[in-house]
């Protein structure tokens, strides 16, 4: 009599990374190179597979039943190499913890992420890893997050992003300042010292 054996293993994919990063740090790493952020969609048909939902996919240019993967890529001059693709998981699974369960999402992984959180995860274990690189790129999709732009700041990174062309921005040179209330209760917080307008609308 036969039996038969089902086995799930979590494979570490830790080494492999380690060698692979190295190895496109060797490449072009360095001042010059540029770390990419940005989408890689799988436009699906089924419910199945982890992930997929109705969101943006950037293949396609549209919305689209798909999964969607948060991109980092190495490039120099015209060589890019792939570091890492992470999965995101839309609310629409984040919610459902007896649908992650059923399909063997880890439990560190279980809690919604915004793609620009996963994004800054992704960056710190470049980082860390000693992977050298000059500036951060990414598209509007990452541009138009404030917490996205200021943990690359907060971490004395160079980069240039993507903005929708509606969105509010202030001069370089604006300051905070904290004025006096002409009537009622004293102001507690700072104001900047000149009126915001549309991105396109300052680059004319």
């Amino acid at each position: 009599m036969g039996t038969d054996l089902c086995t799930l293993v979590l494979w570490d994919s830790a080494p492999l990374e380690a060698t692979l990063w190295n190895q496109a740090d060797e490449l072009v790493g360095g001042e010059g190179a540029w770390l990419i952020i940005d989408d890689t969609a799988l436009p699906k048909k089924g419910k199945a597979s982890v992930g997929v939902a109705p969101q943006y996919a950037t293949a396609l240019g549209k919305n689209a039943n798909c999964q969607t993967m948060v991109s980092v890529t190495l490039a120099s001059g015209e060589v890019p190499l792939m570091l890492s693709l992470r999965l995101f998981l839309p609310e629409s699974w984040t919610s459902d913890a007896a649908r992650m369960d059923k399909v063997g999402v880890p439990a560190p992984l279980q809690e919604y992420r915004t793609k620009p959180e996963i994004a800054i995860e992704e960056i710190d274990r470049v980082i860390a890893a000693g992977v050298r690189f000059g500036c951060v790129l990414a598209d509007a999709g990452y541009g138009l997050s404030a917490p996205f732009r200021q943990a690359l700041s907060a971490r004395s990174l160079c980069w240039a992003v993507g903005i929708p062309r509606h969105q509010k921005v202030y001069p370089a040179d604006v300051q905070l300042i904290f004025p006096v209330a002409g009537r009622g209760r004293p102001r507690v917080r700072h104001v900047p010292d000149v009126k915001s307008m549309a991105a396109h609308a300052m680059l004319e």
